[in-house]
């Protein structure tokens, strides 16, 4: 079921995630429920916050890049209570977007490499490096479940630049291909 997806300036998008209890009524459904509503908006990951829960899980699916970049090996996964242990490597600029806050885009430096420890779906933990695009991806929607947006990373001039944007944006006044939930 393709769910909506909140916008920017919805509470939840700022609260730390839960974590998601290794007998949590309906989460398969809740997975399901996220890759169709990821998919339907043509993301590549997506975090439970986004979707107004506040639990600590999101979905990664870079493999769609693979087809604009023959570089990229991709990655799909659900990480349930991940913790990022490490980031290394000297920080990258790359222009990144947000499905809960449409139309604005920007620059945001990030670590190349991390390691990060999560359970699978059947509640498998691993421990695995990614980097490049995955790592930023990654760090992206796990910025998500900590209550972070990626705005919060972008240079002064920059925010400043998108303020009124983002004021619109928490108005519900912003076109989306998907459904939105905005704050009231």
């Amino acid at each position: 079921m393709i769910l909506p997806i909140y916008a920017y300036g919805q509470p939840v998008l700022r609260r730390p995630g839960k974590e998601v209890a290794k007998d949590q009524e309906g989460l398969e459904v809740l997975i399901a429920n996220m890759w169709d509503t990821m998919y339907n908006a043509k993301g590549i990951g997506l975090a439970a916050p986004q979707i107004g829960k506040s639990l600590r899980l999101f979905l990664v699916d870079t493999i769609q890049l693979e087809e604009e970049d023959n570089d990229i090996k991709g990655v799909k996964m659900a990480l349930i209570n991940p913790t990022i242990i490490e980031e290394s490597g000297e920080e990258e600029s790359y222009e990144e977007g947000c499905l809960s806050i449409p139309d604005i885009r920007g620059d945001v430096f990030r670590q190349p490499t991390i390691r990060i420890l999560f359970y699978d779906e059947d509640f498998k933990k691993h421990e695995e490096s990614f980097s490049g695009i995955n790592a930023r991806v990654i760090q992206h929607e796990y910025d998500h479940i900590e209550g972070k947006l990626f705005t919060e990373k972008l240079k002064p001039l920059r925010k400043r630049l998108i303020k009124r944007k983002l004021e619109s944006i928490k108005k519900g006044k912003v076109s989306a291909d998907y459904r939105m939930r905005f704050a009231t």
